[in-house]
């Protein structure tokens, strides 16, 4: 009887602290509600022009400092894709580039046609059309794999466009036994054409609402940063920290104070015309694999005692990491460590607060720790159930894992505007010491924008991590990467991979040279023998989780 007493008072010790804890969070939440400068909403009176080159320039961008000015210059120059001549009208495919008539071959190299451990295949990839004559201009959106099914390994390729209808592909050779080259057209170059200019001219083609409510009154309006030049006055909802623009179409019989949830409207139909249809057919010309004029793989040999490394000349950076038996193995840096026990990652975190903000790809791994760990115990916020904000406690370890989804543009169910928060403005509301992770991913809500809009994202979020950094050193930031998905021609409109992959190399640049660490879900993804998808399945989820743990307690695991 004693023991059963001194139980219930333990459990009742246990619900009164969870009790205050979470009264103590919420409170905080609405304390940072309270203290942000509230967003009070001028009313802009419109700007009709009936030049069309200015309709097509109707998103609102922030005001840049000439040194942040020169940066997205930099940037927008790095990310720039090579020309594809314009295609007479209507569009032939004929003159396409056809991954049925192109072909890759793997080079001898310099050991004639041996390889060890250490080593690099290099792969030419020609591309031809559809009657079979070889392209002589670049621009097509390659991806390339060395896999060893059997051994569970695989590594990204680094692709080089020559600028001709050839491209190389480099393999750094990292396991002994087979090796299968792997090379994938996403998009030929004619097909970037367009993803580029649905992007110039149709920023808005995915769509967001608001709610408008007061008393008995309700209205629906729609919201953007890129919203086309009409009569009806704008609601502007910049926020004053950050600067980040958003603006609603104001409601006839509201005032623009009365809004009360952000969603996602809808998606646009009917923005390319048959021809244009035509290249982004799946099996076709979209996503389709490339054929080897001759062996499509090389035995590796171990690596030889005195070795010297056969390096191509084609590129200057190696892959991140590869897979061997399902495990990611980084390449420089940390150590990935295998947690593969609940005790294990308990043991790791303990004591940590594990602070989560992005979109769904970073809720992931809010949901893989809260099914891994029986101690941690979400709790009900009744919050929505994409964008939280969630909260999860480990009473008995001590660990808090928290998510918050970023701010507009986001393509979720309704979101009340209270819970509407920029990154930048979470981080500098946070107190971080040596015992605070901070984890971020944003990227796939800002695919169908023009990318100025996504690199002043990162630039705000990027001097409040420097603002977190200086006045709390020992706070871990860790950065998720975007990754490649399956496409179909609505994905391909909205997020195609090759969206992904401009906003990943912009992604990595802002924050080079920075004390964050980055887990490559691009290459954790593209290397694994599993498809593609938006949100990678388990082993994936498992690797990148492990990745992240090994970044919290390096050398650790079990």
């Amino acid at each position: 009887m004693k023991a059963k007493a001194c139980l219930r008072r333990e459990n009742a010790a246990i619900f009164l602290f969870l009790a205050v804890f979470v009264l103590i969070f919420v409170r905080r939440h609405m304390y940072d509600l309270e203290f942000q400068p509230k967003v009070k909403s001028t009313i802009i009176m419109p700007r009709v022009s009936t030049d069309p080159d200015m309709n097509r320039s109707f998103c609102t961008f922030q005001l840049l400092s000439p040194k942040d000015a020169l940066e997205e210059r930099r940037i927008l120059d790095y990310t720039a894709w090579p020309e594809t001549p314009l295609l007479p009208a209507p569009i032939s495919l004929e003159q396409t580039s056809d991954p049925a008539h192109s072909t890759f071959t793997i080079l001898p190299g310099r050991k004639r046609g041996q390889w060890h451990v250490g080593d690099q295949l290099e792969v030419m990839i020609q591309t031809s059309d559809s009657q079979g004559r070889p392209k002589t201009s670049g621009g097509d959106y390659l991806l390339a794999r060395l896999h060893n099914r059997k051994l569970e390994a695989g590594v990204a390729g680094q692709v080089v466009d020559h600028l001709n209808g050839r491209y190389s592909a480099v393999f750094s050779l990292l396991w002994e036994g087979d090796a299968q080259v792997e090379v994938t057209l996403v998009h030929p170059s004619e097909a970037i054409s367009v993803l580029n200019r649905l992007n110039r001219e149709q920023p808005d083609r995915i769509y967001f609402k608001s709610l408008f409510r007061s008393g008995s009154l309700s209205e629906t309006s729609l919201c953007n940063i890129c919203l086309r030049p009409t009569q009806q006055p704008l609601c502007n909802y910049t926020d004053p920290r950050t600067g980040e623009p958003w603006f609603c179409y104001k409601p006839k019989s509201l005032s623009c104070d009365a809004r009360i949830n952000h969603y996602m409207g809808g998606y646009k139909q009917n923005l390319l015309n048959a021809n244009e249809e035509k290249l982004f057919q799946s099996g076709v010309n979209l996503k389709v694999y490339i054929r080897a004029s001759g062996p499509a793989k090389v035995t590796v040999l171990p690596q030889k005692e005195g070795q010297l490394k056969v390096k191509s000349s084609t590129v200057t950076s190696g892959p991140s990491g590869y897979y061997y038996q399902g495990v990611w193995r980084a390449l420089g840096g940390t150590t990935v460590c295998k947690f593969n026990t609940s005790s294990a990652i308990s043991q790791c975190l303990k004591g940590k607060a594990v602070h989560m903000y992005g979109d769904s790809t970073v809720r992931q791994w809010f949901e893989f720790l809260n099914a891994a760990l029986p101690g941690l115990k979400e709790f009900d916020l009744h919050s929505p159930k994409q964008t939280g904000p969630y909260i999860s406690l480990d009473y008995a370890n001590n660990i808090l894992v928290t998510f918050s989804c970023h701010g507009p543009p986001i393509r979720f169910a309704p979101i009340p505007t209270r819970e509407l928060h920029y990154i930048a403005n979470k981080l500098d509301g946070l107190n971080g010491d040596h015992n605070t992770v901070v984890v971020l991913g944003i990227w796939s809500h800002f695919s169908t924008f023009p990318m100025e809009i996504y690199i002043r994202r990162l630039q705000s979020i990027r001097r409040a991590v420097v603002r977190l950094l200086n006045t709390a050193p020992g706070t871990l930031v860790v950065i998720r990467t975007a990754n490649p998905k399956a496409l179909t021609l609505y994905e391909t409109m909205s997020n195609s991979d090759w969206y992904s992959l401009q906003r990943d190399k912009v992604l990595r640049a802002m924050f080079k040279g920075l004390n964050v660490h980055l887990i490559d879900a691009w290459e954790m993804t593209l290397a694994h023998h599993l498809p593609h998808n938006l949100h990678p399945p388990p082993p994936i989820i498992k690797n990148m989780v492990n990745h992240l743990l090994s970044y919290i307690c390096p050398q650790n695991g079990g």
